[in-house]
């Protein structure tokens, strides 16, 4: 029932999308929930297509879907933060934690495709729980999702700052970014900035176009990447090479472990303070590096955040197939990069142990060519780096932009007059909800001191903390999802041709990933473990870096804040009145328009005919593109 507290809102809320009526969809009557709709529940509302008006424009195609949140992902993470890994857990343990975090961030990932795969709906990250756990829940999902990938931005911008102040010197090998090395940091981040803010403002049909182009840029330069890495380590070394032998398994055998056996503990300044051995310093470098790589995967949930944009959801397959790729391509592309770099890289080099003189010399890609003889390859390569992190930073402020639009929508920024402002669209884009983004990121310009990439990483643990705690609810929200489905089966008044909407084992469902309930509490469990734990290095320093402290755990009181802070405006400090407050909807859901899967390869024919080859070429486009 309508809440007494809650007065009728004024503004278009976030729209759940629905098409014309068809035997695939459901308006499911919310009686079979025993209660009345709520008045916060959205508007349904028609796409519009005002060149001034408070509506995004659907016009995102499934490849831009798919490129977007891959060029999203692909950043500094991979590039400048698998060195680290690799010297904090050895080759093995560097492989096997990248494959290990890829299946947590998978399960999440599943959970939120599902969902938006039945239901597609506008910012699903923050309608969800808002849904199926509680309004107040999605509120503070939705800020702590906002500032998340605000924060990321800023990162990234960071990134650019110091990977373009590219020094190498290993006392053979000089290379030298003069430019980068004598402008200011500030420079570097302010110019970026209003570049990113420029691609941001233009029309989201040409953003589209940007990304997928990135996205090609980024597939393909990995992809080379891995090759390069298989060639150095098996070839006849170059005559200006720093080794004479074929390099093989060296780096893979004794002296050298699986497993790094010594964890190191270092202060602010990268000054080594103690060694912890055995089991324990195993342990504690598996641990440190999991929450390092998990920054490395974050942006895969992206291809969530372009439903309300999307043109291809009339398509229930189209979230299936993106979230289906955006696993298949990271996990593997990571796990093969990691792999082959580490057969090139020892654990033991200095560079990526701290001493390198700048961000990109600890780059395990560029420790690689360097000493293979190609140093012109690493100017190349820090070039593409640079650019990695400057396309990241474009995607997340889109992203931070979207959901900042729908908290607006919502009313749920604060006073009308900043809500109204941050609610208008010029030609489908959110300008002012652009601005308000940009003018988050200007924390990155605290990124400027401190140590080569002190400050870099410190906004990385806040990022990827508040991302955790996103995650979290993902998961939680899934779980609570499944019940509501099966509770729907069983206990509802609908048809059977509705209910049919609700069978996950029905053969139109539109996404359903087998061991989808203990794949969500897995993510769960793993990712509440992370928050929980993430800061043990700043307990492990003398003296205790507070610093780091607060830079791990500062978004857990801000997410506790905000939910406390939705019910005392809902509802004052009657605390008996501060229960889940949700509507479990299921209206609106969606069905796969033919038995015959997207994605899924089943020849017409028997032997070799034409029919059945232009049919596998079909499906090599369908995953490809």
């Amino acid at each position: 029932m309508t809440d007494q507290h809650e007065k009728a809102p004024e503004a278009v809320f976030p729209q759940i999308f629905e098409y014309d009526t068809t035997p695939t969809h459901s308006t499911v009557s919310p009686d079979i929930f025993q209660r009345a709709p709520s008045i916060d529940e959205p508007v349904y509302v028609e796409d519009r297509r005002e060149r001034r008006g408070t509506a995004v424009w659907r016009v995102l195609k499934e490849r831009h879907i798919n490129m977007i949140a891959f060029s999203g992902t692909i950043g500094n993470g991979l590039f400048l933060g698998s060195g680290r890994s690799l010297a904090s857990v050895g080759p093995g343990g560097a492989v096997l934690s990248y494959i290990l975090v890829g299946t947590v961030i998978s399960s999440v990932i599943s959970c939120l495709g599902e969902m938006t795969a039945l239901m597609p709906v506008n910012a699903p990250v923050m309608e969800f729980p808002r849904r199926y756990l509680d309004r107040g829940v999605g509120f503070a999902v939705g800020w702590i999702y906002w500032f998340a990938y605000a924060v990321l931005a800023a990162d990234e911008l960071v990134a650019v700052a110091n990977t373009v102040a590219f020094k190498y010197d290993d006392g053979i090998t000089y290379l030298n970014w003069k430019v980068g090395s004598e402008v200011d940091g500030a420079v570097w981040i302010a110019l970026f900035l209003v570049i990113v803010i420029s691609i941001n403002m233009l029309p989201v049909k040409y953003f589209g176009e940007f990304e997928y182009v990135f996205g090609c840029l980024k597939i393909t330069f990995i992809t080379m990447l891995i090759l390069l890495m298989v060639v150095l380590d098996t070839m006849k070394p170059r005559e200006n090479s720093y080794y004479d032998q074929v390099i093989g398994a060296k780096n893979w055998n004794s002296p050298y472990h699986f497993f790094n056996k010594q964890y190191q503990v270092k202060d602010s300044d990268g000054n080594l303070q103690r060694t912890i051995t055995g089991s324990i310093g195993t342990f504690l470098g598996i641990w440190t590096t999991f929450v390092k790589i998990m920054f490395a995967y974050i942006g895969m949930d992206i291809m969530a955040a372009t439903a309300a944009e999307s043109r291809a959801l009339a398509d229930a397959e189209s979230m299936k197939m993106a979230a289906r790729k955006i696993n298949i391509r990271i996990i593997t592309l990571y796990a093969l990069s990691v792999l082959a770099a580490s057969f090139v890289v020892p654990m033991d080099h200095p560079f990526i142990n701290g001493k390198g003189q700048s961000v990109g010399s600890h780059s395990v890609f560029i420790i690689a060519v360097v000493e293979a003889g190609l140093p012109a390859a690493a100017h190349f390569f820090n070039a593409i780096f640079v650019f990695s992190s400057f396309t990241c930073a474009i995607n997340s402020m889109w992203v931070a932009s979207r959901v900042l639009h729908t908290l607006a929508l919502r009313d749920q920024t604060g006073p009308d007059f900043i809500t109204e402002r941050l609610k208008r669209c010029h030609s489908g884009v959110p300008v002012r909800a652009v601005l308000a983004t940009a003018a988050m990121m200007l924390v990155g310009f605290m990124g400027r001191t401190g140590a080569p990439g002190e400050r870099l990483s410190e906004l990385a643990s806040n990022c990827t903390v508040s991302c955790l705690i996103v995650y979290v609810a993902i998961c939680a929200t899934y779980l609570s999802f499944f019940k509501t489905l099966e509770d729907a089966k069983l206990y509802g008044n609908a048809s059977e041709a509705q209910t049919a909407c609700y069978d996950r084992n029905h053969p139109r469902y539109p996404y359903k990933s087998h061991g989808q309930w203990l794949k969500a509490a897995y993510g769960m469990v793993s990712c509440m473990l992370l928050v929980v734990f993430n800061g043990i290095g700043a307990f492990l320093e003398r003296p205790f870096n507070v610093r780091r402290f607060v830079s791990s755990y500062i978004s857990l009181p801000v997410f506790v804040l905000l939910l406390v802070g939705y019910k005392i405006r809902k509802h004052g400090f009657h605390i008996s009145q501060w229960g889940p407050e949700r509507s479990n909807d299921l209206r609106n859901t969606m069905q796969a328009s033919s038995e015959v899967r997207k994605g899924r390869l089943e020849f017409p024919d028997e032997g070799f005919t034409k029919e059945n080859g232009r049919t596998f070429l079909h499906w090599v486009w369908v995953w490809m593109k």
